[in-house]
């Protein structure tokens, strides 16, 4: 199964979760863990941990990462005031929100963010041409993944382990849409920008 030739086979039932888990869940804080498969940026010592639910192919993500997020990792990330987690979700269309993190995870941890966010970057581009598959190679090749090398990552073992972590990890921490923010555990409700953020954050540094 290549990203050439053919698209995944997405599980639509499974991945957009049910919705008895989350009511069970609730929207108790809980202290935030850091999970084996998470891909994290900033102090792992930080006072503060932000966790974003994510999906490559979701407007609203795309929206936060370009106008929001270069603003947010510049005061609190990269000063170490911020351990910042972020955790797949794939939201419709889910072949693009799979393709997009798999290429993503398939550049490696150190590139993973960069390639993210140049999915992010190039999100309506995409849609505007109707090409995944071309945009999405441009973005590998990028990074410095051959076609072969991208194709090699994507395929059903890799699709089904990642629906696997996405269904417990949202069911654990009750998330259901994208973007979803937690600080320090707390889950933000509402529309989330570089303010709402801010706030959140600078309330957990002082407490």
């Amino acid at each position: 199964m290549t990203l050439s030739r053919q698209s995944l086979r997405i599980d639509r039932r499974s991945v957009l979760l049910a919705g008895s888990a989350f009511a069970l869940a609730g929207e108790a804080a809980a202290a935030p863990v850091v999970r084996a498969d998470d891909m994290v940026l900033g102090n792992p010592r930080a006072k503060v941990t932000v966790v974003e639910y994510a999906s490559a192919s979701c407007p609203h993500c795309a929206h936060f990462a370009n106008e929001d997020f270069p603003q947010f990792k510049k005061a609190y990330i990269d000063t170490g005031k911020v351990r910042f987690v972020l955790r797949e979700l794939l939201t419709p269309p889910q072949n693009f929100a799979a393709l997009g993190f798999l290429t993503a995870r398939c550049a490696g941890r150190d590139k993973y963010f960069d390639v993210l966010a140049a999915v992010f970057r190039d999100q309506a581009e995409i849609y505007r041409t109707n090409d995944l598959r071309g945009g999405l190679l441009k973005i590998a090749q990028g990074a410095g993944l051959t076609e072969e090398k991208l194709n090699a990552c994507i395929n059903q073992d890799a699709l089904t382990a990642m629906q696997t972590r996405i269904n417990a990890d949202a069911a654990a921490d009750g998330v259901d849409q994208s973007p979803t923010f937690f600080v320090n555990g707390v889950k933000l409700g509402g529309n989330v920008d570089f303010a709402a953020l801010k706030a959140a954050v600078d309330k957990a540094l002082k407490g």
